[in-house]
């Protein structure tokens, strides 16, 4: 059971801004409303420039959070789009191997490390020293919903996971949410727009497959191949091997969802192209793909799911409520995952 939470910015400062206090506040009351014991890494509440001019402290939150032995749980605050220049302070001399080391060592389970979007960065990370982690939510977009309440199928598996340590199986939404337009204090206690949902969509391939799930973000995984947005991007991963190789893959269900930039269909295929060249598809028993946040592009995205993959036997499942469509559930990484699309479930070992 978690009782010491530690909220850490590692990719965007936003939430020391004073126009998300207000936020803050809301989420603060949701998770001591749990009874958690919330903690502020030292420069989680800078700032947008602070946080963007330090990668350097960002790493140092996060070291700091997971070498303690009192946290429970590291939760990030939100996404954002630089978190790869923490690479150097994480890894130059083995720092976060030390970090997880240490903690597992005093204590007799591992950390709980939650958050979504650029925090892909941060999983991939830890997956590189062997530590398990969980995807799918933040604090800032999730805790701090501005309804009068969390979402309640976002709700259930936070709920579970900080009462479990754990989320033991995953089924489809019965609606989605649109994304709000507008954040501004006087949004708060106004409900969101519904649509009802359609649940899992088996778009190829046998309906059952397992596997231990890895990835992400398709938008952050395009930075991490394409300098693009910031041309050391690519660099800096492939220096510290960042993104796993084909046998690591091996075995292993691949959690594509798209990022609230809705990409476009060609650039969706681009991502995916670089996938199959690095022969991601040729090593994976299957693909989940997220709902898109506003179903913008899901057709299309379908179509260059099973067009760039080429495979028709490997199982595709799309419509999953993970990553930027509200609402979101969580998954594991790391932990063998069983999916049956019949019965619309997907199961987690321990």
């Amino acid at each position: 059971m978690v009782k010491n939470v530690a909220i850490v910015s590692l990719s965007y400062g936003i939430a020391g801004e004073e126009a998300v206090r207000f936020e803050l506040e809301i989420g603060l009351r949701r998770l001591k409303g749990y009874g958690l014991n919330v903690r502020f890494m030292p420069n989680a509440l800078k700032g947008v420039d602070y946080i963007r001019e330090h990668p350097e402290k960002r790493a140092e939150d996060l070291l700091q959070a997971l070498r303690d032995p009192d946290i429970d749980m590291v939760l990030c605050t939100i996404g954002g789009d630089d978190t790869y220049r923490l690479l150097p302070y994480l890894f130059d001399n083995g720092e976060l191997a030390a970090a997880v080391s240490g903690s597992s060592k005093s204590k007799s389970k591992e950390k709980i490390f939650l958050g979504f979007s650029d925090t892909t960065v941060n999983h991939l990370m830890l997956h590189k020293v062997g530590c398990r982690s969980f995807y799918g939510q933040s604090f800032l977009s999730d805790i701090c919903e501005l309804g009068n309440e969390m979402l309640p199928y976002t709700r259930h598996y936070f709920e579970e996971l900080i009462s479990t340590g754990t989320v033991r199986e995953v089924t489809p939404s019965d609606v989605w949410y649109e994304e709000r337009t507008a954040f501004s204090e006087e949004q708060a206690g106004v409900p969101r727009i519904s649509h009802p949902d359609r649940g899992f969509e088996l778009l190829q391939g046998p309906p059952v497959f397992s596997g231990k799930i890895l990835g992400g973000c398709i938008c952050t995984m395009h930075d991490l191949f394409n300098g693009e947005r910031y041309a050391d991007m690519p660099v800096l991963s492939e220096k510290y091997h960042l993104f796993p190789d084909a046998d690591d893959w091996r075995g292993r269900i691949l959690l594509l969802e798209s990022s609230e930039e809705k990409p476009s269909p060609e650039k969706y295929r681009r991502t995916l192209g670089y996938l199959r060249e690095r022969g991601i598809f040729s090593a994976v028993s299957g693909v989940l793909a997220g709902k898109p946040m506003d179903e913008a592009y899901a057709e299309e995205y379908k179509h260059e799911l099973i067009s760039v993959i080429g495979d028709p036997e490997l199982p595709i499942l799309f419509n999953v409520n993970i990553g930027h469509a509200a609402p979101r559930c969580i998954i594991p990484f790391g932990v063998d995952a069983a999916v049956d699309a019949e019965k619309q479930v997907i199961r987690f070992g321990q």
